[in-house]
């Protein structure tokens, strides 16, 4: 398995959106982002054959390991199990974190998606290492995205847990200092780093609104 996700490393995720990266190669602008400060970053291929999905996590792990950077797995289980990926993240409708921690193991790194105070309720948290929290505002990097948060909300549901939290949801380098007041850990952006020519200047922008 690959290193966990401390906590320190939830600064700032990159969330790879294949879609995004047009004819760039998505290793090239993932490592672009990791030179200028994106300290973890979440592998999401959701129209990937399995065994593609594998390869690539393995290829792509190998060129973060040397830059201390870990890899996260996002929904695939069975991919991260293939690969000796020790991080999954998981949404609402994936396999639920207790079921992930019995087939992963004690040493996995498990990332959950909330979205409202209901499912923070409702949801088994003791097997999740972090939370993923959002939208906090309106977003089009996700079809199926639940209504924005905002700031409020997400205090709100900073307040409910001690669990590191990781926002996400139309965030940039401008807005992000207020998500990063109200609690967060750190932020996951996709467009705000995919969709750049410079990926590098982009997270080095998001590094410095922590400053």
């Amino acid at each position: 398995m690959s290193r966990r996700v401390s906590r320190q490393a939830l600064a700032l995720m990159l969330v790879t959106d294949r879609g995004m990266a047009g004819q760039r190669p998505l290793e090239d602008i993932v490592l672009a982002a990791v030179r200028g400060g994106v300290t973890a970053v979440q592998l999401r291929e959701k129209s990937a054959g399995t065994r593609a999905f594998v390869e690539f996590a393995r290829t792509l792990d190998a060129a973060l390991a040397p830059l201390g950077v870990p890899l996260v797995i996002n929904d695939r289980v069975d991919v991260a199990l293939a690969a000796g990926i020790a991080n999954v993240h998981v949404g609402q409708s994936d396999m639920a974190p207790a079921d992930v921690r019995r087939l992963m193991g004690p040493d996995a790194t498990i990332g959950l998606s909330i979205s409202d105070p209901a499912q923070m309720r409702a949801a088994d948290l003791a097997a999740a290492d972090y939370l993923g929290v959002g939208p906090v505002y309106p977003t089009g990097s996700k079809a199926d995205a639940a209504p924005a948060l905002g700031v409020a909300g997400l205090a709100g549901l900073r307040a409910m847990t001690g669990l590191p939290i990781i926002a996400i949801g139309g965030l940039t380098a401008d807005n992000s200092g207020p998500v990063l007041a109200a609690g967060a850990d750190g932020v996951a952006v996709v467009s705000a780093l995919m969709l750049v020519a410079d990926p590098a200047a982009a997270a080095a922008s998001f590094r410095a609104a922590r400053r």
